[in-house]
């Protein structure tokens, strides 16, 4: 299974790096684990709308062209479904079943995700109700996809 993270900028602090970095190594025992950033659009301090709107657009753009063809591609914002562990875990035993040799998770901006990028995808899921900084975030969600192969190989991490 190859599991791909693809998102908007890049992760500033070495701690957010090295995290990520543990998690990556820890899902090599599990899965091809990648991920792809592509460039956040620079905006000033106080945007209007149509420039946020520019912003998630030309984000959506690039996510789009690094989503791997076929791949089955999860969106996650804010009004996606509220999942569990075990249900991230479901996710990915079932893409797998379903032929799906690739999952790409996809994060947006600090305004969030296009629609275009949302209706590519076949699901959308939300982190929690509460807003996290999108670094903590990608931290999160590669400590959630190891735990979700962990869950799947009949591992100890998750209890």
């Amino acid at each position: 299974m190859n599991i791909q993270i693809i998102c908007v900028g890049g992760l500033k602090e070495a701690y957010w790096r090295d995290a990520c970095a543990e998690y990556a190594k820890r899902l090599s025992a599990y899965c091809t684990f990648s991920v792809t950033e592509v460039a956040e659009t620079k905006m000033g301090k106080s945007p209007s709308a149509a420039e946020i709107a520019r912003t998630i657009e030309s984000e959506g753009e690039r996510i789009l062209q690094k989503l791997p063809k076929g791949a089955y591609a999860v969106a996650l914002c804010i009004e996606g479904k509220l999942i569990s562990s075990e249900d991230l875990a479901g996710i990915i035993s079932d893409a797998g079943l379903n032929g799906k040799s690739t999952i790409a998770l996809l994060i947006g901006g600090s305004h969030g995700l296009s629609e275009a990028v949302k209706q590519r995808a076949q699901l959308r899921i939300s982190m929690g109700r509460m807003t996290f900084p999108h670094q903590l975030a990608r931290v999160m969600l590669c400590e959630q996809l190891y735990r979700a192969c962990s869950i799947n190989g009949g591992g100890q991490y998750h209890k």
